[in-house]
This record gives C-alpha cells, sequence and structure tokens, in this order.
C-alpha cells in the first residue's frame, strides 16, 4: 500500500483524470447521438442516390445508425467506468475504442480510394435505369422520378438522353422531367428541364458525404483523447492500488 505523502500526491491527478474523462464521455455520448442522426438523415436524404449504386449501397445509412447506437452504448459505459474507477473496465473501454477508431480508418481510406469507382458506378447504373425505365413503380425508377423532381433536371447529360430510350418511344418523356407540375410533355422538349442530372447528382453526393466524412474523422481524432484519457487513468489506479470514492 502506498504511504500517505503518495496517496496525497497522486489523489488530485487520477480525480483531474476522472474529470476530464466523463466529460470526454459525455461529449463521446453526444457524438453517437450525431452519428445516429446524421444515419436517418442519409436514409431520408440519400436514399435515391444509394439505390442507383447497388443494393448494398442502401445499406450505408443503416450502417451509420447501427454505429451510432453502439458509440451511445460506449459513451454510457465509458461514464460507468470512469465513475466506478474500475481499472480492467477502463481498459476494456479503451480497447473498444480502439477498435471503432480502427474500422473508421479503414472505411475512410477505401471510401478515398474507390471514391471515382463509386462515381462510374452510380453513372453507369443511372444509365441503364433511364434505359429499363417504366411506369409501374420499380425502385430504380422511382429513383429516377425522385432525382429529376428533386433536382429539376432531365436525363443523364441533358434532356436528349430520353430519346435513346424504349419509354420515350412509347410515351415521350416522364413527367418528372416536367419544368411545371402536373405538365403532361410527351416529346414536347420545350415542356422539359434541359439540363442533365448527373452533374447536379455528383455535386450533391460530394458534399453530403463531405459532412458524413467530416463529422466521422472528428469523432475519430476524438477517440484518440479518450482512448489515451482511459489508458492513464487506468494505469494511475492499478499503480496506486486505492478505491477512489
Amino acid at each position: 500500500m502506498a504511504s500517505p505523502s503518495r496517496r496525497l500526491h497522486t489523489k488530485p491527478v487520477i480525480t483531474c483524470f476522472k474529470s476530464v474523462l466523463v466529460i470526454y464521455t459525455f461529449i463521446f455520448w453526444i457524438a453517437g447521438v450525431v452519428l445516429l442522426a446524421v444515419g436517418i438523415w442519409g436514409k431520408v436524404s440519400l436514399e435515391n442516390y444509394f439505390s442507383l449504386l447497388n443494393e448494398k449501397a442502401t445499406n450505408v445509412p443503416f450502417l451509420l445508425i447501427g454505429t451510432g447506437i453502439v458509440v451511445i452504448f460506449l459513451g454510457t459505459f465509458g461514464c460507468f467506468a470512469t465513475c466506478r474507477a474500475s481499472a480492467w473496465m477502463l481498459k476494456l473501454y479503451a480497447m473498444f475504442l480502439t477498435l471503432i477508431f480502427l474500422v473508421q480508418v479503414v472505411s475512410a481510406m477505401l471510401g478515398f480510394v474507390f471514391r471515382h469507382e463509386i462515381k462510374n458506378t452510380f453513372k453507369n447504373n443511372y444509365e441503364n435505369a433511364l434505359k429499363h425505365y417504366n411506369s409501374t413503380g420499380d425502385y430504380r425508377s422511382n429513383a429516377v422520378d425522385k432525382i429529376q423532381n428533386t433536382l429539376h433536371c432531365c436525363g443523364i447529360t441533358d434532356y436528349k438522353d430520353w430519346t435513346d430510350t424504349d419509354y420515350y418511344s412509347e410515351k415521350g418523356f416522364p413527367k418528372s422531367c416536367c419544368k411545371l407540375q402536373d405538365c403532361s410533355p410527351q416529346r414536347d422538349a420545350d415542356q422539359v428541364n434541359n439540363e442533365g442530372c448527373i452533374k447536379k447528382v455528383l455535386t450533391i453526393l460530394e458534399s453530403k458525404i463531405g459532412i458524413v466524412a467530416g463529422i466521422s474523422f472528428g469523432i475519430a481524432c476524438c477517440q484518440l483523447f479518450g482512448i489515451y484519457q482511459a489508458y492513464c487513468l487506468s494505469r494511475a489506479i492499478t499503480n496506486n492500488q486505492y478505491e477512489i470514492v
């Protein structure tokens, strides 16, 4: 057991570590709520774009939602471990933070490496969605309609892309190309938006995915601080071997 003078010297240090880590775990818990909100936001606002990448891409928002829930759980666990001053729980907390940090880093690297491939995949799938477009309500046709309605665009590079489709041969331009609501454009190019969708879509994807990436990067940087604090506190508690009330 450490001497009284040793205890008096080290106790303020441990108390300081505890205070800082409690504040950090609360911020980390808030970050989990933010990730959860971003995942829900991505599900609502980016679902149409993800559906034109591939079927697995539609799970990306759910991945963010799941990560947010895990972060909220870990924030709660970290706060409990800090208040209990349990060395083994703090080490476990630091280990979980490290695992999440590594997953985030690998995901960010993969996203950066394959970003051009993602753009090309989206363009190719958008072209296929136009070629096989129909009015029966399949999910890709719905995605095309929602994108054209929301972004006020028509076709890939411009409205002329529709002229090469079977749908245009039978019915003309889809109503989602209309400049005004509830028009019946048929083959009247004056009633449809002239600008294509692909540039607008890629711009929006880059900006919104940039927001998600920025938030994820910020949380990842905060985790390094949490890992360090949890490790220092667990080591200080182990070395001094006394219970902090």
